[in-house]
């Protein structure tokens, strides 16, 4: 899918999220005069791209605004920004909890609207975005911002706006969640006598390798990794011994079910809160 770049990327905050898909883009071709930061710190951002701490007065014709800051930040930004996008215009938002019907009445001349909810990984290109807009929304945009977030890695679309926080919770919360199962397969090793340097290198390669073969088995031979982990395991060797604790009372699945509803609820609670 060929990348249709905007004519003018307009960033509201540049943190994590957002710093990590200029990063790729800009690693990607986009040209760095085509984007302006709106960074309350005026820290710079990459060379080349115009950093600004307030509001602009105007915005180009055909600007795409995509909105990086906080959620809670949101009126504020939307009566200062709002007034000055037009109907050729479009709005990308990642902001957790925000719903389109809330970005719609706070920007009532943009038609074209995408939320997008991306991972951290999106700065290798190997990240996942949820993406959701509803009908107003024309299908050139649509397309035009699944070219976009293609470099970031799969893009996928979500039918339904009232599972985004559930999205958001498996694919934008996840690698926390990763970063904190390796730490622990690091620390458990540790535990067992391993020393603590070579138990994270190796913790960390396994884990990366694991994902790696995953991938491949998925695309080549359809194997869910379900299937991968029983294969590996043999009847009475110590791989199922380990698993039979994972899988006692389904034990691990009900620890990430938790994980994810608590994530889900918190997306719920942000979105009433908006």
């Amino acid at each position: 899918m060929a990348i249709r770049w905007p004519d003018h990327l307009f960033l509201i905050g540049c943190g994590n999220m957002a710093g990590q898909m200029l990063a790729r883009w800009l690693d990607c071709g986009l040209d760095p005069a085509r984007v302006t930061v709106l960074r309350p710190s005026g820290r710079p951002v990459a060379d080349g791209v115009t950093v600004v701490t307030d509001y602009p007065a105007t915005l180009p014709a055909g600007t795409t605004v995509l909105l990086g800051m906080k959620p809670y930040q949101i009126a504020d930004v939307a009566a200062a920004i709002a007034p000055l996008c037009g109907a050729d215009m479009r709005v990308v938002s990642i902001l957790a909890g925000t719903l389109l019907a809330d970005l719609r009445a706070r920007f009532p001349a943009v038609r074209d609207m995408v939320r997008a909810m991306p991972n951290l990984p999106v700065g290798l290109g190997e990240g996942v975005t949820a993406l959701f807009a509803d009908d107003r929304t024309s299908a050139q945009a649509k397309a035009d911002v699944a070219a976009l977030i293609a470099p970031l890695g799969l893009a996928e679309w979500i039918g339904d706006e009232a599972l985004f926080n559930q999205v958001t919770a498996l694919s934008g919360c996840g690698p926390a969640f990763l970063f904190r199962f390796i730490d622990a397969l690091a620390r458990a090793g540790e535990a067992l006598g391993i020393p603590a340097d070579q138990a994270a290198r190796m913790a960390l390669a396994t884990v990366q390798g694991s994902a790696n073969m995953a991938a491949r088995a998925s695309a080549r031979t359809g194997d869910s990794p379900g299937v991968l982990a029983n294969r590996v395991a043999s009847p009475g060797g110590m791989t199922r011994e380990g698993m039979n604790v994972l899988d006692a009372d389904d034990r691990l699945l009900a620890l990430l079910t938790d994980t994810l509803t608590a994530a889900r609820d918190r997306g719920e609670a942000m979105a009433r809160g908006a």
